[in-house]
């Protein structure tokens, strides 16, 4: 007799195939389990105007409606980018059950037809327009290019660099308009999931532009009492993403970050060690703190916790405070 399990996802295109490879590795590695996927047009799929910071950040916009769901028990679980994931909060009665394998954890740089990643190092930026929503892309953008100007840039992967080829303005929360947008900065790994790998112009390096605690990893959310369905996880859980899940967002804890915190970390395993680097900006990208450090690939959280009181002990703490929304 077969055992049906709902899993929640957004509507977007990456969402859905994200969803849907859990889906088929689920039904891979237990047969008899009958998978359903339940579609939701969260708040900040249908407001693609206002700053997530209006809606509490990528958690109230992205995340809250599919955990509500899952917690009312409408749901047996619901699929998240990691890096959307709320890392300074308590989520009462929920546990992460599932961290597929990381897909490639970097940034990249997406052109407008006719425009080269030295056209814009040789100007320092002067002149043009990068498209991003996130505050750690903006600071790291202002870095790189002390002379960018950054705009508000919204919509699902496809729909951004579909708004970027056509020269298409971004509406602002005030009713005026931004762009048109000359370069987007995006997740790699959104890119290849919607099948626009072949537009990135540049791979940035964790050196140049650090990832976001858990970027690349797609993680389940179920009830931590739902033993039945926490053991169909357990099923395709990846060892490793789960390790960087738990060091990366350690870090976050231990900083109290918010939704407008430049905030990123990123750690690798090799054999049974574990680096780890976190960093914390200001918008601006002008004040900049970074901690790198090793440790048992088997205690992540013991390892997250040092690097983010480490990062604390150098002002991180004075710099996430000015960041805080009034």
């Amino acid at each position: 007799m077969a055992v049906s399990l709902r899993i929640g996802t957004r509507k977007s295109v990456m969402a859905l195939a994200q969803t849907e490879d859990i889906a088929r590795r689920l039904s891979a590695a237990a047969p008899d389990l009958d998978v359903e996927i339940v579609k939701f047009e969260t708040v900040g799929d249908t407001d693609q105007t206002s700053k997530l910071l209006m809606h509490g950040g990528k958690g109230g916009a992205f995340v809250a409606e599919i955990r509500a769901a899952v917690r009312s028990g409408q749901l047996q679980a619901a699929m998240h980018s990691l890096k959307d994931m709320p890392g300074n909060e308590d989520t009462p009665g929920l546990v992460i059950g599932a961290t597929l394998a990381r897909d490639p954890p970097t940034d990249a740089l997406v052109l407008r037809a006719g425009l080269s990643l030295e056209d814009i190092r040789r100007s320092r930026g002067k002149g043009f327009k990068i498209g991003t929503n996130a505050v750690r892309r903006a600071a790291y953008a202002r870095r790189l290019f002390p002379e960018i100007e950054v705009i508000h840039y919204r919509g699902a992967a496809d729909t951004r660099v579909r708004k970027l080829d056509s020269g298409e303005m971004q509406r602002l929360p005030d009713g005026g308009e931004v762009g048109p947008a000359d370069a987007l900065i995006m997740a790699r790994s959104g890119l290849e999931r919607v099948g626009l790998a072949g537009r990135i112009a540049h791979d940035f390096s964790p050196q140049e532009m650090l990832p976001a605690a858990g970027q690349g990893i797609v993680a389940v959310e179920c009830a931590i009492n739902d033993w039945p369905t926490r053991g169909y996880f357990s099923l395709i859980d990846d060892a490793a993403a789960h390790l960087s899940c738990d060091a990366e967002r350690e870090v976050l804890w231990v900083l109290n970050g918010h939704c407008n915190s430049p905030i990123a970390a990123y750690s690798t395993i090799a054999g049974m060690q574990m680096s780890l680097t976190a960093s914390v900006l200001d918008e601006a990208g002008g004040e900049f703190i970074e901690v790198s450090r090793i440790g048992p690939a088997d205690r992540p959280r013991e390892l997250g916790r040092a690097v983010g009181l480490e990062l604390l002990d150098k002002g991180a703490a004075a710099i996430i405070e000015r960041s805080r929304p009034e």
